[in-house]
């Protein structure tokens, strides 16, 4: 598994239009001129439920009254991330502007704008959209996606720390992320008791005893899952198939660089990708929204790369075979892989950090780091997904159901044994609104993985996940879990790293590798009573968005 830093770099390809003004300030709704001191009432209740509060209430925030309300309060603090966010953009160009000839400094800066480039457009989306159109939900997937670009610019920036200034700007970032995470904090508040500031608490998480209010199931037998997906009988916009020929596309890259962007209103475009291996990397920009993949079968449509990150100046986050940005992505039927080998590390097939993404009826192929389900919410179904070291990863809500997951050899001489972990989520705070769920899945090896198993179960250790960062949370509902699983079912990033604040669940699994009277003492059961907090409706809100069948 890589550093943050590696895992969070973006391609400069994927720098924002021209039109794009990252110091624009939030303007809906509209802040006034009145600043509250760290002495006001409304100021101080509200950042009791923050975890810096000493910063939090230090801070003076551009309040539209002096009777603010608790929305005013949480829009003005994210106006104060905001402005402390174009800082850092500013100091930033000044980086850059001064790395001449430094290359993993330029590397780093470079990468760093994209980022927040990013983490601003979603911050404004939260207070510009999410928060005035009473979309709590989505107020709260976007800043939590905010604030892991913010981390992850803050974390590569420190692998480059070799001048005064590159210093002041992480200890600037760092302060970013706290003024960030108190105003997510706020909202999880509001989410959770309401506008009364009084009622507000810090984040808590499963491990302190609370689990969200749910609205109840989605469906499915149990009430937790969906029954939706990918619609039927799309029409295609565009086509592409290995000939190119009349009407057709060469490459999937082509089809994507036709799509019109920002579709809304209902409409998606579609492309359908012919039957054939496309050798190519493929990136779906942010700009691109509502754009379908649609292939001809697992294995018929195969979209294959082979970057890893032993390549010079490359990232694991830039290994993607196919990387998607634009919110609304959808694929069904086909297969995409990164054939770049075990002894390789690092080497992603597919990444997505597509709000709203549903993902159907395809396989994902690799070794480590196979899926990298970096942000956002994401849902998958019917998929096949193969790797070995923490091979579906990431930082977003992704849920997993009725797919299989197989583990396969990981080393040029397999038979000698190894670690795997299926899972290594990496929240970073509290609050975010992030995990993976695992719902009606299978868990086992491929047929080559299980041959050597079989020969030598005692060497083949296998686990359902181990914690990348310190609030990594990821639970497994009425899946199968083959032999493979070791009896202690997960496993430490590092001695006893994140052991107190992450969140492992099992609820009702089956299957020879489901037994957990043997779990490591820090995995948790899933209360009956909470489970419905990990349904499709209640974990990804996909009752809004997920099209039914």
């Amino acid at each position: 598994m890589a550093s943050l830093f590696l895992l969070s770099l973006l391609s400069l390809s994927l720098l924002p239009s021209p039109s794009y003004s990252r110091h624009t300030h939030l303007s809906k709704p509209p802040l006034l001129p009145h600043s509250a001191s760290s002495s006001s009432p409304e100021i101080q209740q509200a950042c009791k439920s923050t975890r810096f509060p000493d910063l939090c209430a230090s801070q003076p925030y551009p309040l539209p009254s002096a009777a603010p309300s608790s929305l005013d309060v949480i829009l003005s603090a994210i106006q104060i991330s905001s402005d402390r966010l174009a800082t850092a953009q500013s100091m930033i160009d000044s980086i850059l502007a001064s790395s001449a000839g430094n290359v993993n400094r330029t590397i780093a800066a470079k990468n760093c704008a994209v980022i927040l480039a990013y983490s601003r457009r979603r911050t404004e989306s939260t207070a510009g959209e999410a928060i005035p159109g009473g979309r709590t939900k989505d107020a709260r997937a976007w800043l939590s996606a905010a604030l892991l670009y913010q981390t992850g610019c803050w974390s590569g920036l420190r692998s480059v720390n070799d001048t005064s200034q590159v210093d002041q700007t992480i200890a600037l970032l760092k302060t970013l992320t706290m003024l960030t995470s108190n105003a997510l904090s706020m909202l999880v508040s509001y989410d959770r008791f309401g506008k009364d500031t009084a009622a507000w608490r810090p984040p808590a998480t499963e491990r302190d005893g609370f689990w969200e209010d749910s609205p109840g199931g989605g469906g499915g037998p149990s009430g937790l899952g969906f029954d939706g997906g990918v619609p039927s009988g799309l029409t295609a916009d565009a086509t592409v198939c290995k000939d190119g020929g009349s009407g057709c596309y060469a490459t999937v890259q082509a089809a994507v660089d036709a799509a019109p962007e920002n579709v809304g209103g209902g409409k998606r475009f579609v492309i359908h990708i012919k039957e054939g291996v496309y050798e190519e990397t493929v990136r779906v920009p942010f700009e691109k929204k509502n754009v379908v993949f649609l292939g001809d079968g697992m294995g018929k449509t195969v979209i294959t790369g082979s970057s890893n990150a032993g390549q010079p100046g490359v990232s694991t986050y830039n290994t993607a075979t196919v990387g998607v940005l634009g919110d609304g992505f959808m694929a069904s039927g086909l297969t995409i892989q990164n054939t770049a080998g075990p002894v390789t590390h690092q080497a992603v097939a597919f990444r997505s950090d597509s709000d709203f993404s549903v993902i159907e009826n395809c396989e994902f192929l690799g070794n480590q780091d196979t899926l990298y389900a970096h942000s956002l919410r994401q849902y998958y179904k019917s998929c096949r997904i193969e790797g070995n070291v923490d091979f579906i990863f990431g930082n977003s809500a992704s849920y997993f159901q009725d797919c299989q997951i197989l583990v396969r050899p990981q080393q040029v001489k397999p038979e000698q044994g190894e670690n795997n972990a299926v899972t290594a989520h990496g929240r970073t705070d509290p609050a975010q609104s992030t995990g993976f769920v695992f719902r009606n899945c299978l868990v086992n090896g491929t047929e080559e993985y299980m041959a050597l198993y079989r020969s030598k179960p005692k060497v083949h250790k296998n686990f359902l996940g181990r914690p990348w960062k310190e609030y990594s949370r990821t639970v497994f509902i009425e899946c199968n879990l083959e032999a493979l699983i070791s009896p202690q079912g997960w496993m430490p990033w590092s001695e006893d790293f994140a052991l107190k604040t992450l969140y492992y669940g099992e609820f009702k699994n089956t299957g020879p590798g489901s037994d957990t009277s043997s779990r490591v003492s820090w995995s948790s059961r899933v209360p009956a009573e909470h489970v419905d907090t990990y349904s499709v409706k209640s974990f990804i809100q996909g009752d809004e968005w997920l099209p039914t069948s």
